[in-house]
């Protein structure tokens, strides 16, 4: 019973799992808050992006 438990101490497999998911959370997060911020930015882009392909659709 004492090896069991010994062994179940030193095991650290679910932690480093459970760190995988803490980061991969994190930098889900960051990138929510930056497009967030820059949306307005990348809605200007498209539109712009979008206006030009039209113009020179109906130039030619």
């Amino acid at each position: 019973m004492t090896k069991f438990v010994t062994r179940f101490v030193k095991d650290e497999s679910g932690a480093t799992a459970i760190e995988y998911g803490l980061i991969a959370a994190l930098i889900a997060v960051a990138l929510v808050s930056a497009l967030g911020l820059l949306k307005n930015n990348i809605a200007n882009t498209f539109n712009s992006v979008g206006t030009a392909l039209t113009n020179a659709q109906s130039s030619s």
